[in-house]
């Protein structure tokens, strides 16, 4: 996929094609990270509902890991992750 120039994107930041949010890595400006404990993990998959940007991934119905090319580290999956489970800690990025 050859990326555009800024003389080639349209005025007004318009929408050229549909989905294209999966092309790009944008979880590199993140400060903390969220870590999953498979141990801790009932499979519950709050963290996957609410997740903003689909980073929880998924086998079989399981949470098997995060996608951290796209998570941009809200903390959003371990808040919602239930109080005496707490299968996800958020941890400071190290670049």
């Amino acid at each position: 996929m050859k990326l555009k120039g800024w003389k080639e994107i349209p005025i007004a930041g318009l929408i050229v094609e549909a989905g294209n949010a999966a092309s790009y890595k944008t979880g590199g400006w993140r400060t903390f990270k969220p870590i999953h404990d498979a141990e801790k993990c009932t499979n519950c998959l709050r963290c996957w509902i609410y997740c903003p940007d689909s980073s929880i991934l998924l086998e079989e119905g399981k949470v098997v890991g995060i996608d951290y090319d796209h998570c941009k580290g809200c903390g959003i999956c371990a808040r919602e992750c239930p109080l005496k489970v707490k299968a996800i800690t958020m941890v400071r990025e190290e670049k």
